[in-house]
């Protein structure tokens, strides 16, 4: 056998692939959450109903739509590019990392919303390559996950993956309910789309 490439490409490494959709690679995280009514009324501002009406035509309908190859989210990647930077991982690998499926129905009667986010091929690691690097390694310090674990290999690297879809969960929820209330545009309009000159502004 002559070994023409160190891979073939199907690993399928910085690619959209559906072998990473479903068998996953890396580390196959599933984040979920029950959020109460009360709290998606006074603190998010919107209701159960509207919620999952909008998570089903937006994030389901809506990607199959467009044959989305796992990208039935909202905006899975801004979190997943951003802890990335932040902890010296390659941001490369956000293309596969950020496969997530989220799903939202209405549970206790209807009254609280149940929230998830599957998201099988998540790629990190605690140590080596940009990890080292001095505000990177700062970050994975505060999340007590750097380097690697004295006590269980792979301990870190797991749980990065699990903060990493914890914050994929709180991200999604935050940008579906500014959606379902109304406000996404209303502050687009109020600060990006300002007819104001921001840089006098702040002199």
């Amino acid at each position: 056998m002559d070994v023409i490439g160190i891979s073939g490409n199907f690993c399928s490494d910085k690619k959209p692939a559906a072998v990473n959709w479903i068998e996953g690679r890396g580390k196959s995280v599933v984040c979920e959450a029950i959020i109460k009514g009360d709290v998606v009324r006074k603190v998010l501002k919107t209701s159960v109903e509207s919620l999952v009406e909008l998570n089903m035509l937006k994030n389901l309908t809506g990607s199959a739509m467009a044959g989305a190859l796992g990208g039935f989210n909202a905006h899975a990647s801004n979190i997943v590019t951003a802890i990335y930077i932040a902890t010296g991982q390659d941001p490369a690998q956000n293309v596969e990392s950020s496969h997530c499926i989220t799903m939202m129905e209405a549970v206790n009667e209807g009254k609280d919303l149940h929230i998830s986010v599957t998201m099988p091929s998540i790629e990190v690691g605690t140590v080596g390559g940009g990890t080292q690097l001095a505000s990177q390694s700062a970050c994975l310090n505060l999340l007590g996950v750097k380097g690697a674990s004295k006590e269980t290999p792979g301990a870190n690297s797991r749980m990065l993956a699990t903060i990493l879809a914890g914050a994929v969960l709180a991200g999604e929820l935050s940008l579906m309910s500014a959606l379902a209330a109304g406000q996404l545009v209303k502050s687009h309009m109020k600060y990006n789309r300002s007819s104001k000159d921001v840089s006098k502004a702040s002199s």
